[in-house]
């Protein structure tokens, strides 16, 4: 069973603009993929359908053997938790420490205080965190916020990472560090990464399997990975 299937997706905002036009895509379980494209390809679009925070407006979005079009919203959250998402602006909790906003991900479905405390402990070591516990957002560099922003997409375990531009705001030292972080959870946890990304420097350089998007459609696949300059923006 594939973990991600497009099938005849179309997006059509109610502006009148057509985000994705019977896109067709399959990612497999355990896949590192990149995903890049000009802006306004329809990337953004892509990644927020498989989530749940826009609906198709035809076609079917399966993940994990779900048709998301499907779910009832009182439902989306429950759904959620098979889904970890890293944004390029962190979005981590300024009053809350290192290890609050870590354990705050696995809070709101209730896991036990016992759990929480060992699950987040491991989760810190895994992006290399676990002396900045204690620490706030501000007293962290941008990549440490961002190993932050992994840690609690993916302390209770989903199948599915998205990350959306997570070096965009990244020196090219630190870009490299955050990739092979998510490498390593992919390798590690067998987690099916999805990496959303501008960043030419690091699609060469971490050669993967690479989809490019086009005016709403895959315009090229590569497993062999690597930009497609005659996609360039």
């Amino acid at each position: 069973m594939k973990m991600i299937k497009l099938q005849g997706v179309t997006k059509k905002y109610k502006t009148g603009v057509h985000a994705l036009n019977k896109m067709d895509l399959s990612i497999e379980p355990g896949e590192f993929v990149y995903i890049i494209g000009p802006t306004g390809a329809g990337k953004s679009t892509f990644i927020k359908l498989l989530y749940r925070e826009e609906k198709a407006t035809s076609g079917n979005v399966i993940v994990d053997g779900v048709d998301v079009s499907l779910i009832k919203n009182r439902h989306v959250p429950y759904f959620r938790r098979k889904i970890g998402v890293v944004f390029q602006n962190y979005r981590l909790l300024p009053r809350r420490t290192v290890f609050e906003n870590v354990a705050f991900a696995l809070e709101v479905i209730d896991t036990p205080k016992t759990q929480i405390r060992t699950r987040v402990k491991e989760t810190l070591r895994l992006v290399g965190l676990e002396d900045k516990a204690n620490a706030y957002p501000h007293q962290l560099s941008g990549g440490q916020q961002q190993r932050v922003a992994i840690a609690r997409a993916i302390v209770n375990s989903p199948k599915v990472l998205i990350a959306d531009e997570p070096t965009g705001n990244l020196d090219p030292s630190t870009s490299r560090e955050i990739i092979e972080i998510l490498m390593k959870i992919n390798k590690e946890h067998k987690t099916t990464v999805i990496v959303v990304t501008h960043d030419i420097t690091i699609v060469e350089e971490y050669k993967q399997r690479t989809i490019t998007i086009a005016d709403g459609c895959v315009s090229s696949d590569t497993m062999a990975g690597g930009y497609d300059y005659s996609e360039r923006n």
